[in-house]
């Protein structure tokens, strides 16, 4: 497996997941850091934070903060995932630790990014050596749902990719960040502390048995006959989870081993969360810093990161962090457990002013790159690459996973080849007394973006085939056809002898007159009015529209706009097989396209331009239609190998429909752009493929016209629906990581036509003879 690189795609949301201040925790203190820094060094950039409330009355969180999840609540980080997905950040940023979360092991977090629509950089706080099963599961599907997982140390990369087999391509070594702050001597805040001529050794972070303080006020008698004026800051309160369940009885521990030991007036206890300028003067008043942890397995420790980048000299025992930080002389490593050892260094430090401050200078230059706007920027940059990665399966005999969707899962070859039932619901919801709006926010009509002849001129289509493959007379679609048909008759101006396309909601026009491809696309509507539609007033309105809009086709220059012509007049002619005109136009425009194919088709690029744009298979559909009609062998020769060179171009190595990319155009020897991915595109070429089965024959192009659908049914680079079952619509899009959420009119008629055009050849198969064609 390995992730493909795809476009350059900005980043303009971005949530947290995660702990979140004022919860007094080093989780909270690293996502605030990390959230405020990303927005901090991205100006506009939005970015918002959803963190995990551990107790009823909650906190008074700053307003970056938009939905608290309830930590033993499961229902509550399901509507998390909700949420995200409704308001659609480009990126999930997700803290684990397993305590930070409700159930087992911070079981309930997996109930959230399994729904989650986007991609997902974890950065990974603790990573057990010895993980139990549940454990070890709960990562590894972590892991494997997101895009890229962060880790802090060199050790945390060999324990992730061996224990929990991560593949190294999935992870990214970015430092804990640190408060950039100048090298400062220890004597400047000295004074205001009241510890002037002292020697100030410092740990601070939520106090818990597992830090090993006691140690080091073991050590104090030993370090005080050395050094008497030693004073030991112990700063910060004792972990809430701790004060829940035992209260003070660690600190009061504390208290009474320092009073055994007769060093009380040596070790200040600062019982509070300090903020982040206070934090930073005690760092830097610290002539050493120690962190004696009396356990290996702790491969983070903010504390540490904070005091080595404020350049500290620092004392700490050889947990996974440290041992990897400290080394090169950067700090000094001393035994678990063993007080004899920190009195010795601290006395070695105390008395060699020369080493002690090389030892911090040493520090300080290595932590210039751990400063939070630095490590942000390497996040910003994660988040754009995991914006720009598409996960991939390079082995054949691996099934590509889905990623989370609405109705996920994926489904069977024989699944996906089964036609949905119509259902009309958007379609109706978009239609209101003028026409159709041309856009949507999710499923709910634009009205501030009006309507387009364009897709009204699609919206008679989608009728007309409804109402020809019906077995009875549906009011309803001749309702629905009048009105589309009634906004393209008022968006004819007959002055010009153009359509008009965009129209305001107040029915006010926003240009004189539409593109050729508009217009082109209004004649093919009302070309398929007249072959197809049996209602003879509509007849009567389309047949004086056609023959207003159809001549100046033939003045026009775009390709696209003559296809759509030539499909009209097809459709027309069917019907009105003797009107010369019609016949002459078609004529002309097919030899025109043809002579455009003939001028840039190349062996290796057989096509009428040098560039894939959109709609692109109406071109080769157009040719295919006016070679079987007239009869020229070469001009459908030319049509069927254009349609068979896109449909290869248009498909992926596993051999799914993969339609060229909206996000540019495809040049002629350039990358082809994967993403974003136009339910148009899959439209043009299922009527494409249809038109070829139906003059050849050839059961190929059917079969093609399935592969084309099913990219509506979850067939696609991401296994995902575009086609929304629930109301009707279809999304506006496939981008590199997930839907376009919205539900216009283009992509929703792209798909309820090409479910019209499939149920009409499925019924044409099924009717013809065994021999009827070709296997």
């Amino acid at each position: 497996m390995n992730y493909t690189l795809i476009m350059n795609k900005s980043i303009l949301n971005i949530a947290f997941i995660g702990n979140y201040l004022p919860r007094q925790c080093g989780i909270a203190t690293f996502t605030t850091s990390l959230c405020e820094s990303v927005a901090a060094v991205r100006p506009g950039l939005s970015c918002f934070a959803v963190p995990i409330t551990d107790t009823p009355e909650g906190y008074a969180y700053p307003d970056r903060v938009r939905f608290e999840i309830e930590e033993k609540n499961l229902e509550s980080y399901r509507r998390a995932a909700d949420f995200l997905n409704s308001n659609n950040p480009d990126i999930v940023c997700l803290q684990h630790e397993y305590g930070i979360y409700g159930g087992d092991d911070g079981l309930f977090i997996l109930s959230l990014i399994r729904k989650l629509r986007m991609p997902i950089v974890t950065t990974l706080h603790t990573i057990m050596q010895n993980p139990s099963a549940r454990q070890r599961r709960i990562l590894t599907e972590i892991a494997d749902r997101s895009s890229f997982v962060v880790v802090m140390t060199e050790k945390a990369v060999e324990l992730i990719s061996s224990v929990y087999n991560v593949p190294l391509s999935k992870i990214r070594l970015i430092p804990h960040g640190i408060p950039d702050m100048p090298f400062i001597d220890p004597s400047f805040y000295k004074a205001q502390y009241d510890l002037a001529e002292k020697t100030v050794l410092l740990t601070f972070g939520l106090l818990s048995p597992n830090k090993g303080i006691e140690q080091v006020i073991r050590a104090l008698p030993e370090i005080i006959k050395a050094k008497p004026e030693t004073v030991y800051i112990v700063l910060g309160v004792t972990h809430p989870g701790l004060i829940r369940h035992e209260g003070e009885a660690y600190r009061l521990s504390l208290q009474q081993l320092a009073a055994e030991l007769h060093v009380e007036k040596h070790v200040l206890f600062r019982n509070r969360f300090v903020s982040a300028d206070e934090l930073k003067e005690f760092l830097v008043m610290a002539d050493i810093y120690i962190t004696p942890y009396l356990y290996e397995e702790q491969i983070t420790s903010g504390t540490l990161a904070y005091s080595f980048g404020i350049g500290n000299a620092i004392i700490s025992t050889p947990y996974w962090h440290a041992a990897e930080l400290l080394a090169d002389g950067r700090g000094i490593l001393v035994p678990f457990r063993s007080p004899e050892a920190i009195a010795e260094a601290v006395i070695r430090l105390a008395s060699n002013e020369t080493e002690r401050n090389a030892m911090r200078k040493n520090a300080y230059m290595a932590g210039r790159e751990m400063t939070w706007p630095n490590v942000a920027r390497k996040y910003v940059e994660l988040f754009t690459e995991a914006r720009m990665t598409r996960y991939s399966v390079t082995s054949q005999n691996q099934e590509i996973r889905p990623l989370a969707g609405p109705l996920g899962g994926l489904f069977s070859e024989e699944e996906q080849n089964e036609l949905p039932r119509l259902k009309l619901d958007h379609i109706r919801r978009l239609t209101d007394d003028t026409g159709m709006f041309q856009h949507a926010v999710y499923t709910v009509p634009n009205y501030n973006e009006g309507y387009c002849a364009d897709d009204n001129a699609r919206a008679l289509i989608l009728m007309v085939l409804l109402t020809a493959q019906a077995d009875e007379a549906y009011p309803e679609f001749d309702r629905l056809a009048g009105i589309y048909l009634g906004l393209l008759q008022f968006a004819f101006d007959e002055k010009s002898g153009r359509f008009r396309n965009f129209l305001n909601y107040d029915r006010s026009w926003v240009d004189e007159r539409a593109s050729e491809d508009s217009h082109g696309r209004v004649v093919w509507a009302l070309g398929t009015c007249l072959g197809k539609y049996h209602n003879p007033g509509f007849q009567g309105t389309a047949a004086k529209l056609f023959e207003q809009g159809l001549p100046i086709v033939t003045q026009f220059s775009s390709p696209r706009a003559w296809a759509f012509s030539i499909i009209a007049i097809h459709e027309y002619l069917r019907r009105f097989s003797g009107d010369r005109l019609a016949d002459g136009i078609r004529e002309e425009l097919s030899l025109r396209l043809f002579a455009l194919y003939k001028e840039n088709a190349r062996a290796e690029w057989p096509w009428f331009e040098t560039c894939l744009t959109y709609d692109n298979a109406k071109l080769s559909h157009a040719l295919i239609l006016s070679g079987s009609d007239t009869g020229n062998e070469t001009m459908l020769e030319a049509g069927m190998t254009s349609l068979k060179w896109l449909m290869e171009t248009q498909t992926s190595p596993q051999g799914r429909f993969r339609p060229i990319g909206s996000d540019r155009v495809y040049k002629r020897g350039e990358e082809k752009p994967l993403f974003d991915q136009q339910p148009l595109e899959a439209n043009s070429a299922i009527s494409a493929c249809l038109e070829a089965r139906r003059v050849s024959g050839d059961m190929f192009w059917y079969r093609e016209a399935q592969r084309a659908f099913r990219w509506y049914l979850g067939g696609n680079d991401l296994s995902l629906f575009v086609f929304d079952a629930a109301s009707g619509g279809c999304h506006d899009g496939l981008h590199m990581d997930r839907l376009n959420q919205n539900e216009g009119a283009e992509s929703t008629l792209a798909f309820q036509i090409a479910l019209a055009e499939m149920k009409e050849a499925e019924k044409s198969i099924l009717l013809e003879e065994p021999t009827g064609g070709k296997a």
